[in-house]
């Protein structure tokens, strides 16, 4: 699969469940805006057979390095970035795992259940990243407890592998030039942003601004019945030039950090 069919999948995935990223493509579409992908996100556990070292190796395969790590403590994450060496316009990839040694006994039983009763061939399929929620378990129960202590292994287990989120480059656009801009235009057609430490994440000397909906709501057939959970978000990054002329390329955790709740079903209330 070359990188454009491997974008093209995940992007296609992720609509399927986000109906607002195709609006608020049209949205933009109408003043005549045309999209640039800043970057992809991707969730996972940070077990052996699925962690980053295991998800990393499709974009590995088309021209993709590592460059940034982060660390985020109070969600027990452990991320690295990845930048396209020879294609400056692809986006960047940006996958986290859930660090499982730092969790509950309880949560991390739970997930080694769940990967075990896995067939162990699917987790050597190429397109894993493209595989979503791959285990025979699909237990609303399971769902809520993984609730309590993580909205991350919750929001994995329902969904799986897939894209958690893209992300629009604000410097790209024509006819918004700061973040507020675009917030605004995004309120006032209707769109809930996530104010999780503020709707601005980031600020310019930090060289990166970032932004979000909430996610949306999108119904999940589960064994007890069918519950609507928040599937994925609409983010959108500026960037700001470093002493040397050249944007800034990498991430902010604090900023990051907030950015993830946007899928948290506490904000949605």
């Amino acid at each position: 699969m070359d990188k454009n069919q491997l974008l093209s999948k995940l992007w296609e995935q992720y609509a399927a469940i986000t109906p607002s990223a195709k609006k608020i493509h049209a949205l933009l579409a109408d003043k005549g805006e045309t999209i640039l992908n800043d970057h992809i996100a991707i969730r996972t556990f940070n077990d052996p057979r699925i962690n980053i070292a295991v998800l990393e190796k499709p974009f590995l395969a088309i021209g993709y390095e590592a460059r940034g790590e982060y660390i985020f403590e109070s969600k027990k994450l452990f991320a690295q970035h990845y930048e396209h060496t020879t294609d400056s316009s692809a986006p960047r990839i940006f996958i986290s795992e859930l660090e499982l040694e730092k969790c509950s006994d309880e949560l991390q039983q739970t997930v080694k259940t769940i990967l075990d009763d896995c067939d162990q061939n699917e987790f050597n399929n190429p397109e894993l990243v493209l595989s979503g929620s791959i285990w025979k378990s699909n237990s609303h129960a399971i769902y809520t407890s993984l609730l309590e202590e993580s909205e991350y292994a919750a929001w994995m287990y329902v969904y799986g592998f897939r894209a958690n989120h893209f992300t629009i480059n604000v410097n790209a656009l024509q006819n918004f030039e700061k973040l507020e801009e675009l917030n605004s235009f995004l309120e006032e057609n209707g769109w809930k942003l996530n104010a999780s430490g503020g709707k601005i994440k980031g600020t310019p000397e930090q060289l990166l601004e970032q932004s979000s909906t909430l996610a949306d709501l999108y119904s999940v057939n589960f064994e007890e019945g069918i519950f609507e959970i928040p599937s994925c978000y609409y983010e959108f990054a500026l960037r700001y030039a470093m002493p040397n002329g050249n944007l800034y390329q990498g991430f902010v955790a604090s900023s990051a950090d907030k950015i993830f709740e946007s899928t948290d079903v506490k904000l949605q209330k």
